[in-house]
Protein backbone atom coordinates (compact mmCIF):
# COMPACT_ATOMS: atom_id res chain seq x y z
CA UNK A 1 0.00 0.00 0.00
CA UNK A 2 2.86 2.37 0.78
CA UNK A 3 4.30 1.98 -2.71
CA UNK A 4 0.93 2.80 -4.31
CA UNK A 5 0.70 5.95 -2.17
CA UNK A 6 4.26 6.93 -3.11
CA UNK A 7 3.54 6.34 -6.81
CA UNK A 8 0.40 8.48 -6.56
CA UNK A 9 2.34 11.31 -4.89
CA UNK A 10 5.02 11.13 -7.61
CA UNK A 11 2.34 11.26 -10.33
CA UNK A 12 0.75 14.32 -8.69
CA UNK A 13 4.10 16.06 -8.48
CA UNK A 14 4.49 15.91 -12.24
CA UNK A 15 1.02 17.28 -12.96
CA UNK A 16 2.09 20.85 -12.48
CA UNK A 17 5.56 22.23 -12.97
CA UNK A 18 5.22 25.71 -11.53
CA UNK A 19 8.09 27.19 -13.57
CA UNK A 20 6.27 26.15 -16.77
CA UNK A 21 2.76 27.17 -15.61
CA UNK A 22 1.79 30.29 -17.58
CA UNK A 23 -0.19 32.07 -14.82
CA UNK A 24 2.76 31.67 -12.47
CA UNK A 25 5.26 32.82 -15.11
CA UNK A 26 3.18 35.87 -15.98
CA UNK A 27 2.90 36.77 -12.30
CA UNK A 28 6.66 36.43 -11.80
CA UNK A 29 7.34 38.57 -14.87
CA UNK A 30 4.84 41.19 -13.71
CA UNK A 31 6.34 41.26 -10.21
CA UNK A 32 9.92 41.51 -11.45
CA UNK A 33 9.02 44.25 -13.91
CA UNK A 34 6.87 46.17 -11.45
CA UNK A 35 9.51 45.98 -8.72
CA UNK A 36 12.26 47.14 -11.07
CA UNK A 37 10.14 50.08 -12.23
CA UNK A 38 9.16 50.82 -8.63
CA UNK A 39 12.80 51.55 -7.82
CA UNK A 40 12.56 54.60 -10.07
CA UNK A 41 9.52 56.19 -8.46
CA UNK A 42 10.05 54.86 -4.93
CA UNK A 43 13.57 56.24 -4.62
CA UNK A 44 12.87 59.58 -6.26
CA UNK A 45 9.34 60.32 -5.01
CA UNK A 46 8.63 57.84 -2.21
CA UNK A 47 5.70 56.30 -4.06
CA UNK A 48 4.38 52.78 -3.57
CA UNK A 49 3.27 50.68 -6.53
CA UNK A 50 -0.45 51.40 -5.87
CA UNK A 51 0.27 55.13 -5.42
CA UNK A 52 2.15 55.26 -8.72
CA UNK A 53 -0.75 53.49 -10.45
CA UNK A 54 -3.18 56.08 -9.06
CA UNK A 55 -0.95 58.94 -10.25
CA UNK A 56 -0.42 57.30 -13.65
CA UNK A 57 -4.16 56.74 -14.11
CA UNK A 58 -5.03 60.31 -13.13
CA UNK A 59 -2.20 61.60 -15.31
CA UNK A 60 -3.68 59.72 -18.24
CA UNK A 61 -7.37 60.45 -17.63
CA UNK A 62 -7.33 63.70 -15.57
CA UNK A 63 -10.34 62.88 -13.36
CA UNK A 64 -11.52 59.48 -12.14
CA UNK A 65 -13.26 57.87 -9.19
CA UNK A 66 -11.47 55.43 -6.90
CA UNK A 67 -13.65 52.68 -8.38
CA UNK A 68 -12.52 53.63 -11.90
CA UNK A 69 -8.89 53.50 -10.78
CA UNK A 70 -9.35 50.13 -9.09
CA UNK A 71 -10.89 48.67 -12.24
CA UNK A 72 -8.31 50.26 -14.54
CA UNK A 73 -5.36 49.09 -12.43
CA UNK A 74 -6.89 45.73 -11.47
CA UNK A 75 -6.43 46.63 -7.81
CA UNK A 76 -8.63 45.97 -4.81
CA UNK A 77 -10.72 48.96 -3.72
CA UNK A 78 -9.06 49.01 -0.29
CA UNK A 79 -5.60 49.19 -1.88
CA UNK A 80 -6.70 52.17 -3.97
CA UNK A 81 -8.34 53.79 -0.95
CA UNK A 82 -5.12 53.59 1.08
CA UNK A 83 -3.08 54.96 -1.84
CA UNK A 84 -5.57 57.80 -2.37
CA UNK A 85 -5.46 58.74 1.33
CA UNK A 86 -1.67 58.76 1.32
CA UNK A 87 -1.49 60.84 -1.86
CA UNK A 88 -4.09 63.28 -0.56
CA UNK A 89 -2.14 63.74 2.70
CA UNK A 90 0.96 64.50 0.64
CA UNK A 91 -0.94 67.09 -1.42
CA UNK A 92 -0.59 65.15 -4.66
CA UNK A 93 -4.29 64.58 -5.36
CA UNK A 94 -7.55 66.31 -4.49
CA UNK A 95 -11.07 64.98 -4.02
CA UNK A 96 -14.26 66.73 -4.96
CA UNK A 97 -17.89 65.61 -4.81
CA UNK A 98 -19.32 63.78 -7.80
CA UNK A 99 -22.46 65.76 -8.64
CA UNK A 100 -23.87 62.76 -10.53
CA UNK A 101 -23.38 60.30 -7.64
CA UNK A 102 -22.98 61.67 -4.11
CA UNK A 103 -21.62 58.30 -2.93
CA UNK A 104 -18.46 58.84 -4.96
CA UNK A 105 -15.74 61.44 -5.10
CA UNK A 106 -13.86 62.57 -8.17
CA UNK A 107 -10.08 62.47 -7.89
CA UNK A 108 -7.57 64.64 -9.73
CA UNK A 109 -3.88 65.43 -9.52
CA UNK A 110 -2.75 68.65 -7.89
CA UNK A 111 -0.06 70.69 -9.66
CA UNK A 112 2.51 68.83 -7.50
CA UNK A 113 1.00 65.47 -8.49
CA UNK A 114 1.01 66.49 -12.15
CA UNK A 115 4.67 67.48 -11.88
CA UNK A 116 5.51 64.00 -10.55
CA UNK A 117 3.55 62.38 -13.36
CA UNK A 118 5.19 64.56 -16.00
CA UNK A 119 8.63 63.78 -14.58
CA UNK A 120 8.12 60.05 -14.22
CA UNK A 121 6.13 59.24 -17.37
CA UNK A 122 9.15 59.65 -19.70
CA UNK A 123 11.26 57.57 -17.31
CA UNK A 124 8.61 54.84 -17.25
CA UNK A 125 8.48 54.83 -21.05
CA UNK A 126 12.29 54.64 -21.21
CA UNK A 127 12.19 51.73 -18.75
CA UNK A 128 9.64 49.96 -20.98
CA UNK A 129 11.79 50.57 -24.05
CA UNK A 130 14.84 49.16 -22.28
CA UNK A 131 12.89 46.14 -21.04
CA UNK A 132 11.65 45.14 -24.48
CA UNK A 133 14.93 46.01 -26.21
CA UNK A 134 15.91 42.33 -25.99
CA UNK A 135 13.11 41.62 -28.47
CA UNK A 136 13.18 42.32 -32.20
CA UNK A 137 10.59 44.88 -33.39
CA UNK A 138 8.39 42.09 -34.81
CA UNK A 139 8.59 40.24 -31.50
CA UNK A 140 7.61 43.42 -29.64
CA UNK A 141 4.54 43.82 -31.86
CA UNK A 142 3.63 40.17 -31.40
CA UNK A 143 4.06 40.44 -27.62
CA UNK A 144 1.67 43.42 -27.47
CA UNK A 145 -0.85 41.56 -29.60
CA UNK A 146 -0.61 38.39 -27.51
CA UNK A 147 -0.91 40.27 -24.22
CA UNK A 148 -4.00 42.08 -25.53
CA UNK A 149 -5.55 38.80 -26.65
CA UNK A 150 -4.81 36.99 -23.38
CA UNK A 151 -6.02 39.97 -21.33
CA UNK A 152 -9.37 40.04 -23.15
CA UNK A 153 -9.78 36.31 -22.68
CA UNK A 154 -8.75 36.40 -19.00
CA UNK A 155 -11.29 39.18 -18.34
CA UNK A 156 -13.97 36.99 -19.88
CA UNK A 157 -13.07 34.19 -17.46
CA UNK A 158 -13.66 36.24 -14.33
CA UNK A 159 -15.65 39.23 -13.19
CA UNK A 160 -13.79 42.25 -14.57
CA UNK A 161 -12.08 44.46 -12.06
CA UNK A 162 -11.96 42.00 -9.20
CA UNK A 163 -8.77 40.81 -7.65
CA UNK A 164 -5.47 42.49 -7.05
CA UNK A 165 -2.56 42.64 -9.40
Amino acid sequence: MASRSTAKKEALKTLLVLERFLPYRLNVLASLTSNALAQIYAERFGLSIPAWRVIATLGQYDVRTARDIATHGVMHKSTVSRAVSSLEQRGLIVRRPNEDDRREELLALTPEGSAIYESLAPQALAFEEHLVSVLKPQEQELLVSLIDKLSRHARSLTREGEGEA
